[in-house]
């Protein structure tokens, strides 16, 4: 239904795009298919989400109740990917004691017109185990490549690990729900469960904050795997903003406790209508 509605949308794109294959009939169809694909995005409007480039949150991190590091959550800018305008989301976690220590960054390029996962970079270093990956995502072929290698199929519509995190500040939470998403970009893995577990009120060393309090699931290694029993608690108001979040590790708890919070520049993103988004 969804790649239906996406056709009848751009079908215009589509006739103008074919308009200039008679006009050259030397290029190759691949290309020009390629380049139809590529242009579909564009027209549409940015999705209005309750976050922007700039925005960038900082957290304490800590192994039970000692301070071992920081973490920090923020949309570094806004870049161009093979032809798509794309957030630039940055997750990174580093601490640890003496003997275990994690170094973990995860990145993310979404579409600020689709929210589809167009590249994702996974470093995790933890403890012994080091491994850094990165996958090139094509949303409308439904394929990605990981460091280079041979394309595999994706999903409709595909989101990795860190946009994730972002896309759960986009929906509705409801106390008591389960949501399932099949929109992971490796199958196999699907679907990616939400639980909305329960609303808490925190103290955190940014202030106290009403939240409501989900677990995501993901059948993938990292700290939303299934054994990671990650919780995070987000702000029970429009900006959904991470201000906690417990996840398992081999030998201990890891948390996050957000200390500082820089907004956006919301303004960049638009309704339908083209207008500038507001936030309460």
């Amino acid at each position: 239904m969804a790649v239906t509605h996406r056709v009848v949308r751009h079908v215009g794109v589509a006739l103008v795009a074919l308009a200039s294959v008679v006009a050259a009939p030397r290029a190759r169809a691949q290309d020009v298919g390629q380049t139809i694909a590529a242009s579909l995005p564009r027209l549409q409007p940015r999705k209005v989400v309750p976050f922007d480039t700039g925005e960038k949150l900082t957290f304490d991190v800590r192994f039970g109740g000692l301070k071992v590091g920081s973490g920090r959550m923020e949309v570094v800018g806004m870049q161009d990917v093979r032809g798509r305008e794309a957030w630039h989301t940055r997750f990174t976690v580093k601490g640890g004691i003496p003997f275990y220590r994690v170094n973990d960054r995860m990145e993310s390029w979404i579409d600020t017109r689709t929210f589809e996962s167009l590249r994702f970079v996974q470093d995790l270093e933890e403890g012994r185990r080091d491994k850094e990956r990165t996958f090139e995502i094509y949303p409308d072929l439904a394929t990605y490549s990981e460091n280079g290698a041979k394309s595999t199929a994706s999903v409709e519509d595909p989101l990795d690990d860190a946009a994730f995190m972002y896309f759960v500040r986009t929906i509705s939470l409801e106390v008591g729900k389960t949501y399932d998403f099949n929109r992971y970009f490796r199958p196999d893995r699907n679907p990616v469960q939400i639980r909305v577990l329960r609303k808490d009120t925190i103290n955190v060393p940014a202030g106290r904050f009403q939240t409501v309090v989900i677990q995501p699931v993901i059948k993938s290694k990292g700290i939303f795997s299934e054994k990671g029993h990650a919780e995070m608690w987000l702000t029970d108001d429009p900006r959904r903003l991470l201000v906690q979040m417990k996840t398992d590790l081999s030998i201990g708890s890891l948390s996050l406790y957000l200390r500082g919070y820089v907004p956006g520049n919301v303004a960049m993103a638009t309704d339908d209508d083209g207008q500038a988004a507001k936030l309460p």
